[in-house]
């Protein structure tokens, strides 16, 4: 189950530029290591060698994604890249049923109903981690939606996912998805 934490958002962002500098730098250690590896190994001396260093440098792709995932990601010093993704993955889980949230939402479910309170509230932490300014549109249906929550006696401060939910507004999609 995911849950929204509250983040400074001027740390979250120098945090992650100087996460995404080092994993720049281990992919081009990475990267020119496994070049020359291999045009050492399988490259002909003064020969075209642009297929080994491709193959190299691809290495290198997939050998720093090996890293990050199975190293780096539960050090501490990721946590803020990893909440961000974590953040922008679940939202991704929403927005993949939000026809069925918005049809929840107008026959007032309440699995629906708190869906797309928790989506209101990550898609504004999200933009405010990322320090872009939220559009004035989304504000006043995030207002009205939080409004409506209120009036049918509903929590407004929906900050975890529950998965539950999201199966309940996926039972009632025409296509089961």
């Amino acid at each position: 189950m995911f849950e929204l934490r509250p983040l400074d958002p001027e740390r979250y962002r120098r945090d992650t530029r100087r996460i995404a500098f080092v994993l720049i730098a281990v992919f081009l250690v990475l990267a020119m290591l496994l070049s020359t590896l291999a045009v050492r190994l399988f490259g002909e001396p003064g020969g075209d060698n642009f297929r080994w260093n491709l193959i190299g440098v691809l290495a290198g792709l997939a050998a720093t994604a090996a890293v990050v995932r199975l190293k780096l990601w539960s050090t501490p010093w990721m946590a803020p890249a990893v909440y961000g993704w974590q953040l922008k993955r679940n939202l991704m889980r929403v927005t993949n049923v939000m026809h069925g949230v918005k049809a929840g939402v107008a026959a007032r479910d309440a699995d629906a109903l708190k869906l797309l309170r928790f989506y209101h509230l990550g898609v504004m932490q999200m933009h405010q981690l990322d320090g872009n300014p939220a559009d004035s549109a989304l504000v006043r249906e995030i207002d009205a939606h939080q409004a409506l929550m209120v009036a049918q006696g509903i929590a407004p401060q929906q900050t975890r996912l529950d998965p539950e939910w999201l199966d309940a507004v996926r039972r009632h999609l025409p296509s089961g998805r």
